[in-house]
């Protein structure tokens, strides 16, 4: 318990100043403004209930105690001190508190007490010109949500993955958000996955590019398994999309299938619909990952064959340069009784069976497919 106490007082120093906060709907962190927070909202029965400036978290759950409703908090990698004070206004677990400020978390779903932590690892392709042995592909960020019975708190880390569109597409659809907070955490991992499915597009088609130059003819100069460093490139970036993926499967099975305090009922339905989305994009990068590997494979192969090819080819020639190195070598011999040594037709004769017996390797070889 001693433990917990000293983590507690470690993520929660003195609150900070509330009087420099971001205008709703700004998600880009401003390095002159002290506060992390980038909207700060209260909502009843569906709606955003409006006030006359911008909320302070402790203003907002002030409003949501005295007239129900939920708040909703959205934040862009806050700092311990930033966060502190929200921490303990929510009471947050400073465990979660913790992940959620340092973030590179590995996507989970926890809960301490009455609150839900969950962590989404966000996707986003990065566009390029041709695909290089350097090219970064995906580009990974995280949103960490804080569901509790009245307030979403969001933490978003990384310069991608933005909630604002999402929260204006929730604000249009008040039946939906007057499920409460469970209906926000739907509709992030939601937005995360939907995210992943537009990625997973792109990505295959670098696949199918790198597929087809694979197993197209070289252009000239270029050797077999060029491509080799490509493709292992574009494997280590699917490799960072599935780690993105594959641990997000089992927290949407448990939002779709175990009953939840904290999720409403007809809420956890719609978990299915992006549990089912979720698998299908599991498959797709499993499918790439194993694409890949064959098309490495293919590559690989490719350039040993082009290797035996060029082998073969060595060996024939020297195969047809050492009959005539023979036939010279016998003559530079300092015998006294050399054959036809002082025959005039002698010198011809020698070339004649060097150059019958050169082009009969060579028409034999040909014909096998050496040269």
């Amino acid at each position: 318990m001693s433990m917990i106490r000293d983590l507690r007082a470690a993520v929660r120093p003195s609150l900070r100043k509330t009087n420099a906060l971001h205008s709703s709907y700004d998600t880009t962190r401003d390095p002159s403004v002290s506060s992390a927070v980038v909207d700060c909202a209260v909502y009843r029965d569906g709606r955003r209930v409006e006030s006359a400036g911008c909320l302070t978290p402790h203003e907002a759950m002030l409003r949501v105690r005295e007239d129900g409703g939920f708040a909703w908090i959205g934040l862009h990698e806050p700092t311990e001190e930033e966060f502190a004070g929200i921490a303990r206004e929510f009471g947050l677990h400073p465990l979660a508190v913790e992940d959620a400020v340092h973030a590179h978390q590995r996507p989970k779903l926890e809960r301490y007490d009455d609150t839900l932590f969950t962590v989404f690892k966000t996707i986003h392709y990065v566009e390029h010109a041709e695909l290089t042995a350097t090219s970064e592909v995906v580009e990974t960020g995280e949103v960490m949500c804080f569901t509790g019975r009245d307030f979403v708190i969001t933490v978003r880390h990384g310069g991608h993955g933005s909630l604002r569109a999402l929260r204006h597409r929730l604000q249009d659809d008040p039946e939906l958000l007057a499920k409460g907070p469970s209906s926000v955490l739907h509709s992030i991992a939601d937005h995360v996955v939907d995210g992943y499915i537009a990625v997973a597009g792109a990505v295959q088609d670098d696949i199918d590019e790198v597929e087809i130059e694979v197993f197209s003819t070289p252009a000239k100069g270029s050797p077999r398994g060029s491509d080799a460093s490509r493709i292992y490139q574009l494997k280590r970036e699917v490799l960072e999309f599935k780690r993105a993926v594959s641990p997000l499967l089992r927290p949407m099975q448990l939002l779709s299938e175990r009953p939840m305090r904290l999720v409403d009922p007809d809420i956890q339905k719609y978990f299915r619909d992006v549990a089912d989305h979720l698998a299908r994009v599991h498959e797709e990068v499993i499918g790439f990952d194993e694409l890949l590997n064959s098309i490495l494979q293919a590559n690989l192969a490719q350039a040993t064959v082009a290797q035996n090819e060029d082998m073969r080819k060595i060996t024939s020639w020297a195969a047809i340069i050492a009959v005539p190195t023979m036939i010279c070598g016998v003559y530079g011999m300092n015998f006294k009784h050399m054959p036809e040594l002082r025959w005039t037709y002698g010198y011809p004769m020698v070339m004649g069976v060097i150059g019958v017996v050169c082009f009969s390797i060579h028409r034999s070889l040909k014909r096998n497919g050496w040269l």
